[in-house]
């Protein structure tokens, strides 16, 4: 085929092509979020509220945000089962958020009991700080990702960005 035969493709078409709107891979990713979110949080719950007698604040504290970052996961699945747009790494980006803020969340919670009953501060804040790092570094790289899409996007259709794709 020559280059006159190709056919020419409009640049939402190309984009559409070089980011597909949901891989196979990824539905499979956003229905273990989704799942995994949902088992979690009424785990959690159940566990919570199957409690025999009157729990300490913290530990109520430490129940709510379990939940709530199962309840985060699982909905985190569900928005990206229902894109059908390419999504130019906000999927990443958004997971790589959720990571970081339960990494935070749980290392403070950690710490706070390691702090009260007086053992294992260093290691809680050690671990926890490895855990921080980490999700630290996913973000970042998400970020770098999406900026990345979104600049090739822009070189493909003349800097025109539509209001879902930002």
């Amino acid at each position: 085929m020559t280059k006159e035969e190709e056919p020419h493709l409009a640049a939402r078409e190309m984009i559409e092509r070089l980011e597909p709107s949901l891989s196979p891979w990824r539905r499979v990713r956003a229905v273990a979020a989704l799942l995994a979110g949902l088992a979690g949080a009424v785990f959690v719950a159940a566990l919570w509220g199957s409690e025999p007698g009157p729990l300490p604040g913290r530990t109520h504290l430490a129940f709510a945000l379990f939940t709530v970052f199962c309840l985060a996961w699982a909905g985190y699945g569900g928005w990206l089962l229902t894109r059908r747009v390419p999504l130019f790494a906000t999927d990443r980006v958004i997971a790589a958020w959720i990571g970081l803020a339960a990494s935070v969340a749980t290392t403070g919670v950690v710490a706070a009991v390691a702090a009260q009953r007086g053992t294992g501060l260093g290691l809680a804040l050690g671990v926890g700080g490895l855990f921080v790092a980490v999700a630290l570094v996913l973000a970042v790289r998400a970020h770098a990702r999406r900026s990345a899409l979104l600049r090739r996007m822009r070189e493909l259709t003349g800097g025109e960005i539509s209001g879902e794709e930002r």
